[in-house]
């Protein structure tokens, strides 16, 4: 079967199927939603802010770009944090994802995006093949629960929709673009 694009060049999710193709393509699909909303957009761009918030299209992809590694390589694997956010000091600077992307270039950016994804479908793979959905994490979190492959991916899916709907407003503020 074949993945259906749509105009956007966004993967339909499949329509009938498993679990976990169910959950990969719609996952896929939020990805590809942020990438077309900040598509075409130039350095000035992505640092707009919509006030009265701080956020940026710029910031949301560094944002995202974290809690990709995050949770799939840090919390699933608990294996060591890629070097851009190995040095951060998140108890004296928690937002310092969002603030990084003021200080680069827009290709650095999405480089840094495209290889947490990268990463993060690697994890995922390797995940499924050593216990499917039910794979829990191998570092705990902070109160000591688990998460579950399933809930990682469920929770991903949560975040990029959340900043989707931030996305669509960010967009249509710098140009007029809009969402469906």
């Amino acid at each position: 079967m074949s993945t259906v694009i749509d105009p956007q060049g966004r993967p339909e999710p499949p329509m009938a199927a498993g679990e976990v193709a169910t959950l990969l393509g719609f996952l896929e699909f939020q990805r590809a939603t942020l990438a077309w909303k900040c598509a075409g957009l130039h350095a000035d761009d992505l640092m707009m802010p919509l006030k009265p918030s701080s956020m940026t299209l710029g910031g949301m992809i560094t944002h995202l770009a974290w809690v990709e590694d995050y949770w799939f390589t840090c919390v699933l694997l608990d294996r060591p944090t890629p070097p851009l956010w190995e040095e951060v000091d998140w108890d004296t600077d928690p937002d310092w994802d969002w603030r990084i992307a003021d200080e680069h270039v827009p290709a650095d950016l999405h480089t840094w995006w495209a290889q947490a994804k990268d990463r993060s479908r690697a994890v995922t793979t390797e995940a499924l093949s050593g216990g499917g959905l039910e794979f829990l994490a191998r570092r705990p979190l902070r109160d000591g629960s688990t998460p579950s492959l399933r809930w990682v991916l469920v929770h991903m899916i949560e975040e990029y929709a959340r900043h989707n709907g931030h996305a669509d407003l960010l967009r249509e503020a710098i140009d007029g673009l809009t969402g469906e």
